[in-house]
């Protein structure tokens, strides 16, 4: 199986230490964080993905209302999916996959640290919780590289 990512949450996942919008979608983060470090690779889709799956269930009740669909989401994808594949020498775009390999991993996290690849996180709620997890070297967050 592989996972369902859009372009934004390549940046979420590297500062994913367990925290979220609720119960239901920090669990789904963490399984998606646990696959991901086991070696499953993601694939690259536009519009809602994997992550966004319990917000969208609690939207369908009536329970939530969540930004998944609102029109910056495609801008902040688009950023972000820009970002990494400057950094990492490939275009990345729906149907693209990615593997969180220890090296590629590294790169994304260092850029991410220096603020290179952090144009997607503009006006975005966590930006400042992001950056104390990088500026700890992220510790204590639950993507593992996998393999070389």
């Amino acid at each position: 199986m592989t996972v369902r990512l859009r372009g934004h949450h390549l940046l979420c996942l590297l500062t994913f230490r367990g925290a979220g919008y609720g119960a239901a979608f920090v669990a789904n983060m963490r399984g998606i964080a646990e696959r991901l470090s086991a070696g499953e690779a993601a694939v690259i889709v536009a519009g809602p993905d994997d992550v966004c799956a319990p917000r969208l269930d609690a939207e369908a009740k009536g329970l939530d209302e969540p930004h998944c669909r609102l029109p910056g989401i495609d801008w902040r994808d688009a950023k972000a999916l820009q970002a990494a594949s400057d950094l990492l020498g490939r275009p990345l775009g729906p149907g693209s996959v990615v593997a969180f390999g220890a090296e590629e991993a590294a790169r994304l996290r260092d850029a991410f640290a220096a603020g290179t690849i952090r144009a997607a996180c503009e006006g975005c709620e966590w930006a400042a919780f992001c950056t104390d997890i990088a500026t700890s070297d992220f510790a204590g967050t639950l993507l593992a590289p996998c393999g070389p």
